[in-house]
């Protein structure tokens, strides 16, 4: 879940290093929604709770803030390793990053609570979002303090997994998935004047067939009225610690709803408005500058058929990219890559390598892409680039770094 604070935005979200077993409820922040940094545990694994012990399941944390306690209140899907608990587990804080006290898990209503999301309307009424795999969806009001349900104000028989809730222009929009595990399906959603309805038909808002992109919708973060950020996890269930986050801009059109897929866009918070950016310029691996033993490797996979391996190493094998900017300005590259390392609970499998653009270097992570079967995966770096020439070097740091199969650089907007 995404929270927003006093110009800071907050990210909640399940520690997922040792698989699905839980650990902890994590928190980041940010204040441009690219650059996030780790705050801390709001709770962790605690063998004296048996709610929060090993072998125990807690996934979609989510986070509002009471106005009339004054306390932030942590909602999540509490469950045993068989997923036949499907309880809500309640936790208080005094801020929204910091520690939180776990008060328990029921099943109100005597309902069963899978997968959840929360919503707090504009008069401060909140609402509980479930899944009832007896059953099927709904929404339950809150009580004052958002620490118990007081009433189902609307239910269907129909599923839809990881329920999110927005509403914008007076109508409200519930999104959910179908139930496939952790596989991608056709998200869906529907929409409503009042929450206790009627609701339009659930119905695909991303081009069936795409599987929403290969994503689960986990969180819709609105803008203007018209236009809102979705937020979805792409879940690879054999190593969950490398699961990837699709955000993509929401058009919102009276009752339809439509996401497209961009591959380079913008969002400029405070005017509520996102674009689509310039297209990506590509650098091949195999034709840029190897050094130190790095060599050229086959891919069928690649864009070319070729990759660049040994990168890292004893002879610390180097790639150098010649990236043309046509200003100064921020930009947001990305590194297509393979690494067939084993998965392990402390590393994920993942490599690591030494990135520099304009000699300003960071380390970049490269999780491992076995479960993805020989395709590539895709890591990001975010620097700034000067107008003209920008040599862009990837090296080992410490150990061996991926084999590359291509940099993505997206074009700059240049006032004149």
């Amino acid at each position: 879940m995404r929270s927003y604070e006093d110009g800071v935005y907050y990210m909640i979200g399940e520690e997922k290093s040792e698989g699905s077993n839980f650990q902890a409820v994590n928190c980041y922040s940010s204040t441009n929604l690219v650059d996030w940094d780790f705050v801390g545990n709001l709770i962790s694994r605690d063998d004296s709770e048996p709610d929060l012990g090993p072998n125990r399941i807690i996934e979609r944390p989510k986070v509002l803030k009471n106005e009339q306690t004054g306390k932030y209140v942590l909602f999540m899907h509490v469950d045993s390793s068989d997923y036949k608990d499907a309880r809500v587990g309640w936790g208080t804080g005094d801020t929204i990053c910091g520690e939180y006290t776990y008060l328990g898990s029921s099943r109100p209503l005597d309902k069963q609570i899978r997968d959840i999301g929360v919503f707090k309307d504009e008069d401060g009424t909140a609402y509980l979002l479930t899944e009832d795999r007896e059953y099927g969806t709904r929404i339950m009001r809150l009580s004052e303090d958002y620490l118990s349900v007081e009433e189902i104000t609307m239910e269907w028989q129909y599923f839809a997994e990881s329920p999110a809730m927005v509403k914008r222009g007076g109508t409200y929009y519930i999104f959910g998935s179908h139930l496939t595990g952790w596989n991608p399906n056709d998200n869906v959603y529907s929409a409503a004047q009042n929450l206790s309805g009627p609701w339009t038909e659930w119905t695909e808002f991303a081009p069936v067939g795409t599987n929403t992109y290969s994503s689960q919708v986990s969180f819709i973060l609105p803008l203007s009225d018209d236009k809102a950020i979705y937020m979805g996890d792409r879940w690879f269930p054999d190593n969950l610690g490398a699961s990837e986050y699709i955000w993509l801009p929401l058009q919102i059109d009276g009752d339809t709803v439509r996401l497209d897929w961009y591959d380079n866009w913008s969002v400029h918070m405070e005017a509520g408005t996102w674009q689509s950016g310039l297209p990506y310029t590509e650098y091949e691996a195999e034709a840029a500058e190897l050094s130190n033993e790095a060599r050229l490797l086959d891919c069928g996979e690649c864009s070319g058929s070729q990759m660049v391996g040994y990168i890292g190493g004893d002879q610390d094998g180097t790639v150098s990219f010649d990236v043309e900017a046509a200003c100064d300005g921020d930009v947001t590259m990305v590194l297509k890559y393979r690494n067939g390392d084993e998965v392990t609970t402390s590393t994920f499998g993942a490599r690591n390598a030494l990135v520099s653009v304009g000699g300003v270097e960071q380390t970049v992570d490269f999780p491992s892409t076995r479960h993805k079967g020989g395709q590539t995966a895709k890591s990001v770096v975010q620097t700034a680039v000067k107008k003209g020439s920008n040599i862009v070097t990837v090296s080992g740091a410490d150990s061996w770094g991926p084999d590359l199969d291509v940099l993505l650089v997206p074009g700059l907007s240049c006032s004149a």
